[in-house]
């Protein structure tokens, strides 16, 4: 009679046994179910691949027979920068305060479904572009949405399925795991990053979309897809070659056929763009995060300190130019320097660098600290509008030698799309690193904010050009709406007559408009009250503007970044056939040829692969949860790949 209840007992024993045993390794290891339901889940066949055959070359070397693979240095490394560690305790111990706004806004029942309806119309326009891409360019680099063919990218993007690659985390952050798993399996059995037709490898696009996508990938899915790091690591361990140069900075446009042919990379080049060289940090920092491996790390470390020895050093102290010697190294001989593109994301990675190192290393952090005030004093300006809004908007700048005066900052005022990550950039490092000009440079985000807004609400389309002028009415400490600054149309006319006058003496042409040419940029409709010119009208998909919303959204929690960014989804979709049903003729959604035309004129045959990886993943965060993939736990690189901040608490 005693024997059933002694073999419950010993039943009851071993299952307890099991239980703990398994609550100890999920402690140890809390991505062990993601990985088995990522195991035992059903993925989908891939469609076939479609990619174009490549360029004949002259020389007839096309040959997959050369191999790209990392050799042994010429210039070793004898001592490695060690990779630093955040304190245990947290973001406290670290002083990195909270980022995101707390308590997170409430909302009420009608607001949540307000929200929710856009939340379903952004996916559903990402749904369209990628069935677009998956049924017609699988594994190109894009698809071309208006002739429906594949294009492949070999000047920036070696055909490596820039597309597939760059928009891996948006399907798990969608929901759409079982395309996500499909896309896995596609990119890690068929992507070869050890041959492409191209004749060289373009460090910054690889490292941003594929390394960034890659290690991106991984990071959101909580670890459960081991091949995505180890795809990552095949293709950084790759790169690592071009690194291979006497002082150890990048060729920032690889000839990786002399490389692997064992040739001599006697010289970093000698003209190299600032962004290029100082874009790698966040995707090698977080490898060696995942990894182990400093010597990613060692690489991008060994740039941001030859960046942190120059930054004084330059023309404009305290900014560095848009060209830069990285041979020698001399960051002293271009005259122009800007937030705009070619030098942008540079500047946008200092405090994102100093929050995915958990606040453990100071330069980043020091580095932006020299560098803010140099761009409010000569770079931003206030702009004159119509509504008399406080809008802000960066410039160019050119450092000019004069023989009477001696050095004088010359301000352009010439902004682009590119240059709109500025406000999202100010504000992000306002809350970050907080001190005694935090509140006003929060305020200074938004205005910046506004301003690329602006740019969209006052064009035909609704949509903010890729370049343009506008009149700047006074810097960023004059008063919004002061002398300088309040709206009149004479003072409209003053900048657009000043502006043509410049640029006709900067050309050598007839380009000086008379009081009759005025008018008729006044009344036409193609220049809005505040635009001065529109040198570039197209629309290319950007994320910028919608990027620097979501940041503004997430520090403050007010919605009314959430209708604007409403208000411009509305009209992106409307004039690039992205909504479902619209431009049937189109495949995807299409880049706009003039924003300055009512109907946007003949769609362009483009989608680049930032529409998928950044401009609708934004779109998508303004409207979901608050809280997914917080700020308080995730750094976002310029290609917008989630990477998880270091000495978070568990």
């Amino acid at each position: 009679m005693l024997g059933a209840p002694r073999r419950w007992r010993a039943f009851v024993l071993v299952a307890a046994f099991f239980v703990c045993a398994f609550w100890v390794l999920v402690r140890k290891d809390p991505a062990i179910i993601d990985r088995y339901r990522a195991s035992a889940a059903f993925t989908p066949d891939p469609p076939p691949a479609k990619v174009p055959p490549p360029p004949p070359k002259p020389d007839g070397d096309n040959s997959p027979e050369l191999r790209l693979t990392k050799l042994p240095d010429r210039y070793p490394v004898t001592s490695f920068k060690q990779l630093p560690t955040p304190a245990a305790g947290g973001d406290a111990a670290n002083g990195v305060p909270p980022i995101q706004k707390r308590p997170a806004p409430s909302e009420s029942a009608d607001a949540r479904e307000v929200r929710l309806a856009r939340k379903a119309a952004v996916q559903a326009s990402f749904d369209r572009s990628w069935r677009g891409y998956k049924e017609n360019a699988w594994l190109a680099d894009e698809v071309q949405p208006v002739s429906g063919q594949p294009r492949q990218d070999y000047e920036k993007l070696s055909g490596w399925a820039s597309t597939l690659v760059d928009t891996l985390d948006t399907l798990w952050l969608m929901g759409l795991h079982d395309e996500f798993r499909m896309a896995v399996r596609t990119v890690c059995d068929s992507v070869d990053f050890g041959y492409t037709a191209a004749d060289t490898v373009h460090l910054f696009e690889t490292t941003i979309r594929y390394l960034g996508g890659l290690l991106g990938a991984y990071e959101i899915s909580g670890h459960a897809f081991p091949e995505l790091l180890s795809k990552a690591t095949e293709l950084g361990e790759r790169l690592l070659g071009a690194f291979d140069t006497p002082n150890r900075l990048p060729l920032g446009r690889w000839d990786w056929r002399a490389y692997a042919r064992g040739g001599m990379q006697t010289s970093a080049p000698h003209a190299m763009l600032s962004a290029e060289l100082g874009t790698l940090s966040l995707e090698f920092t977080k490898l060696t995060q995942l990894t182990g491996d400093v010597r990613y790390y060692d690489a991008v470390q060994r740039i941001a300190d030859v960046l942190a020895a120059h930054q004084q050093r330059t023309r404009l102290p305290g900014m560095w130019p848009v060209v830069v010697d990285a041979a020698k190294p001399a960051f002293d001989t271009d005259d122009q320097f800007t937030l705009n593109g070619k030098a942008d994301s540079l500047f946008e990675y200092l405090p994102k660098q100093w929050l995915l190192l958990g606040g453990a290393l100071a330069q980043p952090r020091d580095m932006y600290d020299k560098f803010l005030p140099v761009a409010k004093k000569h770079l931003f300006r206030r702009v004159l509008n119509a509504w008399n809004l406080p809008l802000v908007l960066p410039g160019d700048v050119r450092v000019r030698d004069d023989p009477l005066t001696g050095r004088t900052v010359e301000h352009s005022p010439r902004t682009e799309h590119l240059g709109c990550f500025t406000g999202g950039m100010v504000g992000l490092a306002a809350r970050a690193f907080g001190g005694a000009h935090a509140d006003a440079d929060l305020d200074l985000a938004a205005q910046l904010t506004d301003g690329c807004v602006w740019s969209y609400n006052v064009t035909a389309t609704g949509i903010g050009p890729e370049k343009f002028y506008y009149a700047a009415c006074g810097a960023i400490t004059d008063p919004p709406a002061g002398l300088r600054c309040s709206y009149s149309e004479d003072k409209w006319r003053t900048a657009l007559q000043t502006h043509w006058k410049v640029k006709s003496e900067a050309t050598d042409e007839a380009s000086s408009l008379d009081h009759d040419a005025i008018d008729r940029l006044m009344t036409d409709g193609r220049l809005a009250p505040g635009m001065v010119d529109i040198d570039n009208p197209h629309y290319l998909l950007r994320p910028e503007a919608v990027e620097s919303v979501f940041v503004m959204w997430r520090l403050t929690g007010d919605s009314a970044w959430q209708d604007k960014a409403w208000h411009m989804f509305q009209h992106i979709v409307r004039h690039t056939g992205a909504a479902p049903g619209s431009q049937p003729e189109q495949v995807a959604a299409a880049a706009v040829d003039d924003v300055t035309q009512a109907d946007g004129g003949p769609p362009m045959d483009r989608m680049e692969s930032f529409w998928l990886a950044e401009t609708l993943k934004y779109f998508y965060l303004i409207f979901s949860d608050f809280d997914l993939l917080s700020l308080d736990e995730w750094v976002l690189n310029t290609e917008a790949h989630p990477l998880r901040r270091a000495g978070l608490s568990k």
